[in-house]
């Protein structure tokens, strides 16, 4: 039998508030114990920010503003079901927190919690996404660096 290849794009974010000077981000927890960010597939005619806003809201239960874009990352996966091999590649975007619960999260997700931002690359599971949230904490110290010069 032989194996298909397919592509696969998704979206996501970097969602951030600011308590007493210091920055935390929201993170999501699939399964057991996998704490990972929001994100999910780009929809047909769907604009990447579009999606990344989209699916952090409906896995988190917040809103957000896009600052800017972190980066993107990519894998390779085996999907047993449609015997396919996938290569993903996942964009991901510093995003302002604006309102909502992390009550308020969907189906898809176990729990949905704030962290600081060293904290949350501690309980993260995957080395590409920590890598993402690494970024980002450097983007906002050098937005709040900029904000105090």
């Amino acid at each position: 039998m032989k194996i298909k290849t397919q592509k696969a794009l998704s979206s996501g974010g970097v969602i951030f508030r600011r308590l007493n000077d210091e920055a935390e981000v929201a993170l999501i927890r699939r399964g057991e114990n996998i704490w990972c960010l929001p994100k999910g597939t780009v929809e047909k005619e769907e604009e990447l920010e579009k999606t990344a806003l989209r699916e952090v809201e409906e896995e988190t239960g917040l809103k957000g503003k896009i600052l800017d874009k972190i980066g993107a990352i990519d894998y390779w996966f085996f999907w047993k079901p449609d015997n396919t091999r996938y290569h993903k590649v996942v964009h991901f975007y510093l995003m302002e927190y604006q309102g909502g619960d992390v009550q308020d999260h969907d189906y898809e997700v176990e729990e949905v919690r704030w962290f600081p931002f060293g904290g949350a690359i501690s309980v993260m599971a995957y080395k590409g996404e920590k890598e993402i949230v690494e970024k980002a904490s450097e983007m906002l110290k050098r937005r709040q660096d900029a904000d105090y010069s």
